[in-house]
């Protein structure tokens, strides 16, 4: 298969209308060609193409930057001499200024197809800023690495955030060319955008389901991102940032396990097969202990839970990541009711709410959680709802 850089690179009459303009990147590390060249790089390298600028998004166009609301400067590439904006530093809307700087916007940004994931914040903003000043975005489109199935809560309204672009579920099952459209038809924006398509992307196709595997390198779009086990889970694990409970940042598994030093793993597990087994089908849990380097509880031994989604067992259709994670909350305030579980912060630049309820759109999640008298049908009922919604919505959309 080839992902849209790939036929840009290969493909002149692609580029044609590229002649002539002045061009910039969004892009971060994971932007690389099939022979794993940067897609700045390889851009570059083309006699057709005139490159003005480039633009990195959260955790920088390099990667720089380890977590969440550590911003990153602007520079000045020491090859290409082109400036490089950061759209997480002080803006993360482009300004006038940056704007200015080119006439046709490529996007080629590799997503994880979760809601909370901001690179599909950072495209509704250029999106909206090409509709004001009246620029092109061409979308390079690559793969949806967690595949087609939808999860979770839909963004209320009014919860809109750097992590919440737009009223659709956790799991959104789209590529970044979808959603641009998604956001234009939504958002009622006035932009020329065209999406490169890839080719041969076959989201349904075993054993990726949605990511290539075997066929292309997986390279980390953030620095929390390693392979494509986290990827699957990362729907459900993702809501661990906004508790006490470590999300395993500082191990080598991050987002794929989560744990504490205070509570019992074992027991954990059991309770949440007693609660919903429903709930856990496609992955195993394993009871495991873990230390991490730095972040939450750094250098203290954590009992933990490890979600494994990368043998057999793994089944894609049955998998919930977002239903396995609410309901080890669930089981933790079961067994634990005064636990200190929702972690009090600023995140992603939200200073008024909870970062859990940011995370989910709505309080919605938090309250199932908290309150003892509700069910796990109470929260399926309304997911489900959510859930079908979108898929209708969405279908309009889908290019693949």
């Amino acid at each position: 298969m080839k992902f849209g850089i790939d036929r840009l690179l290969e493909e002149p009459d692609l580029r044609k209308p590229l002649a002539g303009k002045r061009v910039a990147l969004l892009a971060h590390p994971a932007s690389v060609t099939a022979d794993l060249a940067h897609s700045l790089d390889a851009l570059a390298s083309l006699p057709d193409i005139k490159l003005s600028a480039a633009f990195g998004p959260q955790h920088g166009l390099r990667g720089d930057k380890q977590d969440n609301m550590m911003e990153s400067p602007d520079f000045i590439d020491p090859i290409l001499g082109i400036p490089v904006f950061s759209l997480y530093g002080e803006v993360r809307r482009p300004t006038d200024a940056m704007m200015d700087t080119f006439d046709i916007l490529l996007v080629d940004l590799q997503d994880l197809g979760c809601r909370i994931y901001t690179f599909i914040t950072t495209l509704r903003y250029v999106l909206e800023a090409a509709a004001k000043h009246n620029k092109s975005v061409w979308i390079l489109d690559r793969p949806n690495p967690a595949g087609r199935p939808v999860e979770g809560l839909t963004l209320r309204p009014g919860w809109e955030s750097f992590v919440g672009a737009g009223a659709m579920p956790m799991r959104h099952g789209m590529t970044m060319g979808e959603l641009a459209n998604w956001f234009i038809s939504t958002l009622k924006l006035d932009v020329d955008c065209q999406v490169i398509a890839m080719q041969s992307w076959e989201p349904d196709a075993a054993p990726g389901y949605g990511w290539p595997l075997g066929e292309r390198t997986w390279i980390n779009p953030s620095p929390n991102a390693p392979n494509l086990w986290m990827t699957r889970c990362y729907a459900g694990t993702v809501m661990l940032e906004g508790t006490t409970l470590s999300e395993g940042r500082g191990t080598t598994r991050p987002l794929e396990l989560f744990g504490a030093p205070d509570i019992d793993a074992r027991a954990l597990i059991k309770t949440m097969f007693d609660f919903a087994p429903q709930w856990l089908k496609g992955s195993r849990l394993r009871e495991c202990w873990f230390e991490p380097t730095f972040h939450k509880y750094a250098g203290q031994l954590c009992s933990g839970v490890q979600i494994h989604v990368e043998d057999a067992s793994y089944d894609h259709n049955a998998f919930q990541p977002w239903r396995l994670q609410a309901l080890a909350f669930k089981a933790l305030r079961h067994q634990q009711p005064d636990y200190p579980l929702w972690r009090d912060f600023p995140y992603e630049y939200e200073l008024d709410r909870l970062a859990i309820d940011v995370i989910n759109g709505s309080p919605l999640l938090r309250e199932w959680v908290d309150d003892n008298n509700t069910l796990p049908e109470d929260l399926d009922n309304i997911a489900q709802a959510d859930e079908r919604a979108w898929k209708e919505e969405r279908h309009h959309f889908l290019l693949y």
